[in-house]
């Protein structure tokens, strides 16, 4: 039997489910995943194998209205996605799903005339009465070639839609090994999950307002590794927030992001984090491609 193997681009409103899926159908966790929005700012891919597809997986910025630099740059990463895919799926919340919403990307995406699949997504909340019409109505408004309901926090309809997925990849070698999870660096793992802490033990603008780089990564003789990890963030008194009194906030940061970090790279590690001051960083260019983003 031939091989297939090709890409496909998760779209969706903040919130859609795009990292949860990701994670589900990898089977580990490789996109952090927060109850706010726009916590994705970079596209991650997701390798998995179904049958003899390879199937890339790959995560993108939720789609919204862009104020800063940054956020521009995630929004147009997320289309970018789309011109390499061979596949997009547009997710939707289908709970707090609104039509109106959402006509600006739905035309957009059927302009784009990719093979295009809607998957409504936390369909366990939401009456079957008022999920068909849903689904009716925001299939003709981006008329896509396959509509899927799935919950993705409780993998229903996941492994069919994923079984889909397999065979509409075009025929080709796999681009990675057949073990490889992700195309993320665990210098790349590590920041995320300190930032994903970030967005999990503080409030507000804070989040926002915070970049995570790991400056260096060491493997150590006794098979343990010591990571270097330095947030940066736009305002003096979001430095003070972060550390927190007597610096209990970033030791409690540090810890969980440390224990994630172990369990996923499956060794010990020795995390150090550093939280400097960088007004402006968001419109900075070098900091954006630092980001994995074109300014």
């Amino acid at each position: 039997m031939n091989t297939r193997c090709g890409y496909v681009a998760l779209l969706g409103r903040p919130n859609a489910g795009k990292s949860t899926l990701l994670n589900q159908a990898v089977g580990a966790k490789v996109s952090i995943v927060t109850p706010k929005a726009q916590t994705t700012r970079f596209r991650v891919s997701g390798i998995l194998l179904r049958d003899q597809a390879q199937i890339i997986l790959v995560d993108t910025p939720g789609l919204f209205a862009p104020k800063r630099r940054l956020d521009r740059a995630m929004v147009q990463s997320a289309w970018d996605s789309v011109a390499g895919a061979d596949l997009a799926c547009m997710l939707v919340d289908a709970f707090r799903a609104r039509p109106d919403d959402l006509a600006e990307p739905l035309t957009a995406l059927a302009k784009t005339g990719r093979t295009r699949w809607l998957v409504l997504n936390k369909i366990d909340l939401l009456p079957r009465d008022k999920l068909l019409p849903l689904a009716d109505t925001l299939g003709k408004m981006g008329q896509f070639d396959e509509v899927f309901m799935i919950s993705a926090l409780k993998r229903d309809g996941v492994d069919s839609m994923l079984d889909a997925m397999g065979r509409a990849m075009p025929e080709g070698p796999f681009l990675y090994p057949p073990d490889e999870l992700t195309d993320q660096t665990d210098r790349m793992l590590a920041a995320e999950l300190v930032r994903e802490q970030i967005f999990l033990q503080t409030r507000e603008e804070i989040p926002y307002g915070a970049s995570v780089e790991t400056e260096s990564f060491k493997d150590l003789s006794d098979g343990a590794a010591r990571i270097d990890v330095t947030i940066y963030v736009a305002r003096t008194g979001h430095k003070m927030i972060i550390l927190g009194e007597s610096g209990a906030r970033i030791k409690s940061i540090g810890s969980k992001a440390r224990a994630e970090l172990e369990r996923l790279l499956e060794r010990r590690v020795h995390l150090f984090l550093h939280v400097k001051d960088r007004p402006g960083w968001d419109e900075e260019t070098a900091r954006l491609r630092a980001l994995g983003l074109d300014g």
